[in-house]
């Protein structure tokens, strides 16, 4: 069976190191963010990212999140793998997706696979869906 959560989440803190690399323009830049989680989940996360900054600004990141919480019901933890971006800094050109990264679920959030995504408004507020089986 197949099920759809959504909310949303507040980033808590959000720390970048200084750009590892940078040449041509581009910057790769390390950072750590915490959040809580709103909705049909509820909790928190830990989340690695490696994010990419052109002279147009932001342009991509990628990262891997591990997320401890209550997802309709069911306690456990579970790790997502971020893949995300904008051709413009713009919400309208946006990709933020999720894949939740199988075999990482544990408690009674064990055997979940899915995907989903990250929307974020105008005023920079998050929201997020995910489709999910359990088995």
């Amino acid at each position: 069976m197949t099920f759809q959560a959504g909310g949303s989440f507040d980033i808590e803190a959000w720390d970048a190191e200084k750009p590892y690399e940078e040449q041509d323009g581009t910057k790769l830049t390390r950072v750590q963010v915490r959040k809580r989680y709103h909705g049909d989940l509820v909790g928190t996360s830990s989340t690695e990212l490696i994010t990419v900054e052109t002279a147009a600004g932001p342009a991509a990141y990628v990262g891997v999140e591990r997320v401890e919480g209550i997802l309709h019901g069911r306690e456990g933890t579970l790790v997502l793998q971020h893949s995300g971006g904008s051709e413009d800094g713009t919400p309208g050109t946006q990709w933020l997706r999720w894949l939740i990264v199988p075999t990482s679920g544990t408690g009674e959030l064990a055997g979940i696979r899915g995907s989903g995504q990250i929307t974020v408004a105008e005023d920079g507020s998050h929201t997020w869906t995910l489709e999910y089986t359990l088995d």
